[in-house]
């Protein structure tokens, strides 16, 4: 396998692709299964989370009452719910929530490490004993009635351990006290206390205890909570709660709701009692001046023995103090006015003229009440000044009376329309949604593994890289889609050379069996050692198929199958595994007994025989080398089908006794680094390959830059067993 193929012109071909995703489909089939099974452990390790929801109107806060349009400010402010939301959200909300139930005291038990949550969650098989006893088990629960700490011990854990008469608690400071339930234990020169209200859980099990602080409860608070508007401008807000404990959920969310709702009415009940206090603070003020001006206008009528104002004087009091009232009502029709008119337009002309009208009247009467008797002008200016402090004094009572009934029928803006109620079913984790992203994540990681496997894996391109390593190159064989396909059939394998001799790739062994006819001159005998670095390189299909084109042109060619470990070259012949090669090492048998006659004239084939336990130490006996120098008296070519050199040393022994050792690279396949390991190898041994054997070469994907595999399946790996495995093809 290979890299990802490109054409020269940068353009993906899809169909190799899919081929070579489909090679690793293993790798993806594991790397999916893998993730789908961490999903799985991920949800079943996962504390469900529940969700609590309720709903709340926001209404204008103008109320019902007919109030003057002075205190009309007080009321007419419409809601906003952002600003709404944001208040929810407060601390000053959230706090009084903490405080009512204690939400800053922290009791959780002690869960297992990895899969803690599980057993937490589930009532599995394990022993509840050994350094197992003191983690949590399902339904198990400490509830408690008082807790205080010092300021020091805030945010610090206190380990619970229950005990047969109550409960063990480890203090920070590393004292340990023992507790009964229902009774409350403290110390108080440390500013402790503690009340365990009730335990579910046997003896062993510990909790741990901390009282958090208030912000950090609160926090933990608003991260749980969310509100958000139904439509926008609606005015309906909805407050969510989510948390692991359904009715616990219940619970905070219906005590915010109300802290929430008690605040929204002080705040309301606020503004109308500032007003009030207000209004209490002038009303003394005015009544004071209310009694000098009687007094006032007392003493001067005692004094000059005048009781009343005559009929004229009172006409003059009284037309003035109408014409000021209208001048008072002109000037906030001005105000008014002046917003959406100029002073040149119709009706703020005829205001202005009307206001002139009403000043030169006002001017007359004035003159009028100036040319008036001294004693008369000055009740006059007194009653006007006892009316004026009359009509204040009067005004701040009825003011107070109507902020005193606002404040008394205040309900807040705010209307809870449905009380916190828990969801049905958890919202989290979703198992559905998880495993499939499992599924198909670990499919995707699959895929990236099998390419990035192939683009990393750069094979050999052509036969002048391996010259490059020292290696003389007998053959170049074709790429045979007819070999690749009889290599992936269970059963009995083709041999091309036989089944289709004017494929391609035959001609190619034709020319292997010049170039090693010449090789081979100088070679000690006539025996021909056949390996390769890893499986799936097509050794023993270029054995089998040159076997065949050798003795076609004449030559008497001894095919051994010198596989001792998982060689099955017998099943290109229709064989079962009986006596070989095997059995001729140790002794059991004949060379004789153990020649099969091939598919033609000239062809013998000795099988591997029964998988022997020690392969390496019988070919390392001198009968092999005796064997080799008996075939060579009798046949013009004996080929050795050996194992993968990187995988056993097997290949290395037989070079010692062959004249003639030659490696198969798979084209786009074998890496260079691994041929340079092999030739290492021989060396090390003393020996020496001869040359190489360029197989599967595609002439396209060589041209075009492909990098793919085709392998017959070999299935060696990189790790060998004496044991006996079920064939596979190669």
């Amino acid at each position: 396998m290979a890299n990802t193929p490109q054409t020269g012109d940068d353009e993906i071909d899809l169909g190799q692709l899919v081929l070579t995703i489909w090679k690793g489909k293993f790798v993806i089939a594991l790397c999916a299964v893998l993730a789908l099974m961490f999903g799985a452990f991920s949800v079943a390790n996962t504390f469900a989370t529940f969700q609590a929801d309720a709903l709340l109107q926001l209404e204008e806060r103008g109320g019902q009452l007919a109030l003057p349009s002075a205190l009309q400010g007080l009321t007419d402010d419409a809601p906003e719910s952002t600003t709404e939301i944001e208040v929810f959200r407060s601390r000053m909300i959230l706090g009084r929530a903490v405080a009512e139930l204690n939400l800053d005291w922290r009791v959780s038990p002690r869960l297992a490490p990895v899969f803690g949550v599980m057993m937490a969650r589930y009532r599995l098989p394990i022993p509840d004993a050994g350094f197992l006893e003191a983690y949590a088990r399902p339904g198990e629960t400490v509830d408690l009635a008082l807790l205080s700490v010092p300021p020091r011990w805030i945010n610090r854990a206190m380990i619970l351990t229950i005990t047969d008469t109550g409960y063990d608690i480890a203090l920070p400071d590393g004292h340990h006290l023992s507790g009964i339930v229902g009774e409350t234990l403290s110390i108080e020169a440390q500013g402790f206390a503690v009340n365990v209200d009730a335990i579910t859980a046997p003896p062993g099990r510990e909790f741990v205890l901390r009282q958090v602080d208030e912000r950090r409860a609160i926090d933990a608070l608003r991260g749980n909570l969310s509100v958000s508007e139904r439509g926008r401008g609606s005015g309906i807000l909805e407050a969510r709660f989510t948390g692991p404990d359904s009715a616990e959920n219940v619970r905070i969310l219906n005590a915010i709701l109300q802290s929430y709702v008690q605040q929204n009415v002080a705040r309301s009940a606020a503004e109308a009692q500032s007003s009030l206090e207000f209004i209490n603070s002038q009303l003394p003020e005015a009544e004071r001046e209310l009694r000098a001006a009687e007094r006032a206008l007392n003493d001067y009528r005692e004094q000059q023995v005048a009781i009343d104002l005559t009929f004229e004087t009172e006409n003059i009091l009284t037309q003035i103090s109408a014409l000021e009232t209208q001048l008072a009502d002109l000037q906030r029709r001005e105000d008014e006015i002046s917003q959406r008119y100029t002073p040149s337009h119709p009706s703020y002309r005829q205001l202005l003229d009307e206001r002139a009208r009403l000043e030169t009247r006002l001017a007359e009467l004035r003159g009028q009440a100036g040319d008036l008797p001294e004693t008369q002008r000055e009740i006059l200016n007194l009653t006007r000044d006892l009316e004026l402090a009359q009509g204040i004094y009067t005004e701040l009572l009825t003011r107070r009376q109507e902020v005193e009934v606002l404040r008394a029928s205040t309900v807040g803006n705010v209307r809870i329309v449905d009380s916190a109620a828990a969801g049905r079913g958890k919202i989290a984790p979703r198992t559905s949604m998880i495993l499939a992203l499992s599924l198909v994540l670990g499919t995707m990681a699959g895929i990236a593994i099998v390419l990035v496997r192939n683009w990393l894996r750069k094979g050999i391109q052509d036969a002048s890289e391996l010259e490059a390593m020292g290696l003389p190159v007998f053959a170049t064989i074709n790429y045979s889609a007819k070999a690749d396909t009889a290599g992936k059939r269970r059963g009995k394998p083709d041999i091309i050379a036989l089944s289709d001799p004017t494929d391609l790739s035959v001609e190619a062994f034709r020319s292997m069996r010049t170039s090693l006819h010449f090789g081979m001159l100088d070679a000690s005998n006539n025996a021909l050692a056949i390996t390769s670095t890893d499986p799936g390189a097509g050794k023993s299909y270029s054995a089998a198929n040159f076997a065949v084109t050798a003795a076609q042109a004449g030559k008497r060619v001894c095919l051994i199958d010198a596989d001792l470990r998982r060689g099955y070259l017998r099943r290109y012949f229709g064989l079962s595994q009986g006596l070989g090669l095997a059995d001729i090492l140790a002794g059991d048998s004949t060379i004789e007994e153990c020649l099969v006659q091939g598919p033609i004239p000239d062809l013998t084939f000795i099988p591997t025989g029964k998988y022997p336990p020690n392969p390496s130490e019988l070919l390392m006996r001198q009968a092999f080398k005796s064997m080799i120098d008996t075939l060579d008296e009798h046949f013009d070519l004996i080929i050795l089908d050996c194992p993968p050199i990187l995988a056993v040393t097997d290949p290395v022994i037989i070079a010692q006794s062959v004249g003639t050792t030659i490696l198969v690279a798979r084209h786009d396949q074998t890496v260079p680094g691994e041929i340079e390991a092999a030739i290492k190898t021989f060396e090390a041994a003393g020996q020496k390959l001869s040359g190489a054997i360029l197989n599967g070469f595609d002439p396209k994907k060589a041209k075009a830059g492909y990098g793919y595999g085709y392998g017959y399946g070999y299935g060696y790996g990189y790790r060998y067993s004496y044991e006996k495995r079920k064939d596979k093809e190669e």
